[in-house]
This record gives structure tokens, C-alpha cells and sequence, in this order.
């Protein structure tokens, strides 16, 4: 098991201050409708920092992102209910999951075509298969030290929402409380 580091806040004697794990698991979802390419992926990319979340179809990926948020998605072109193009703008129209990082791991790669599909559909990478181990393991890398510090800007914009009002609240207090008031 990991043991989780400490990141300190920008904003000293906060109490987000020493809080945020370090290694906390990073959800990935990969959707393929092979279990072959699933297994495949899987074994480039168990490590104790993700938690792998691995479908088959497009509504098995749309299901799990109504309670999930993902790091990232590595998605397979060619699926036979719905293409990974159309899942993609999918993902990309619904509010909640617009930002999400979409990497496209494929087969299927004529002329350049495929890759430039990939890229108007919402993608930000496109990997043709079979594709590198070290590679893939470097783009996913990336895409979850960007979630990692996406999630720890959230909390830490929390706490100092929290903290703000807290100072606000003490300043009408004590104005209330001044002569002339």
C-alpha cells in the first residue's frame, strides 16, 4: 500500500496546510470492447496510484462517469453499439465531464484521418496500436498528476471559501460592535 506524502499549501497556516495525499488512487477509464485490449492496457498501467475502471461499451463508460470523476479516458475507436468518436463528443457536451482529457488508443489509423476525427470528436491524444507500454504509461502519468493537482486546487479553493467567509463574518461582528455603529 502506498503511504500517502504531504503537499503543502501555497497559502501558509491554512488548513489545507500538510493535507492532501499524495498518493491517492486516480480513477482512469478505459473503454474497450475487447476484453483482450482491456487486459493489455490493464497490465501497462496497474500501479497502487490508479484505480482502473475498464468497460466494454459505450453505456458501461457513460454509466460509470455518472459517478465517477475520472482522471482521463482511453477510449477505443471502433466499438460496435456506438463509435469512440461519438462517445467522445458525448463526454465532452455533458457539463460535469467537458474538461476530461480523451485519449484515443486504436487500430485504426488510415491516412491520418482517423487521428484528425479523434482530435474534432474532444480527443487530446491519439495512440496507435499496438502501442508503446513506456509511452502510454508517460501520456497517463501526465493526465493524473494533472488531476491530482486539479483536485487539490478544488479543496484548497474550498478552504479558503470557508476561510473567507469565516473572516467576514468575524469583521461584521466586531463593526457592529464599534463606536458610532
Amino acid at each position: 500500500m502506498a503511504v500517502p506524502l504531504k503537499t503543502k499549501s501555497s497559502f501558509p497556516n491554512t488548513p489545507l496546510e500538510n493535507t492532501i495525499p499524495r498518493l491517492i488512487p486516480i480513477p482512469i477509464l478505459i473503454v474497450d470492447d475487447r476484453p483482450a485490449n482491456l487486459v493489455a492496457i490493464e497490465s501497462v498501467l496497474t500501479v497502487p496510484e490508479y484505480q482502473l475502471v475498464m468497460v466494454q461499451s459505450a453505456q458501461e463508460a457513460l454509466l460509470a462517469l455518472l459517478s465517477t470523476e475520472f482522471a482521463a479516458v482511453l477510449l477505443d475507436v471502433k466499438m460496435p453499439d456506438i463509435s469512440g468518436y461519438s462517445l467522445a463528443r458525448l463526454i465532452k457536451g455533458r457539463k460535469l465531464s467537458h474538461h476530461l482529457p480523451i485519449m484515443f488508443l486504436s487500430a485504426h489509423h488510415k491516412d491520418g484521418t482517423d487521428m484528425m476525427l479523434g482530435y474534432e470528436s474532444g480527443a487530446v491524444d491519439y495512440l496507435v496500436k499496438p502501442f508503446d507500454p513506456t509511452v502510454l504509461r508517460a501520456k497517463v502519468a501526465v493526465f493524473a498528476e494533472l488531476y491530482r493537482q486539479r483536485t487539490a486546487l478544488s479543496a484548497e479553493a474550498s478552504t479558503l471559501r470557508g476561510e473567507n467567509v469565516r473572516l467576514q463574518h468575524i469583521l461584521a461582528t466586531q463593526g457592529s460592535k464599534m463606536p458610532g455603529n
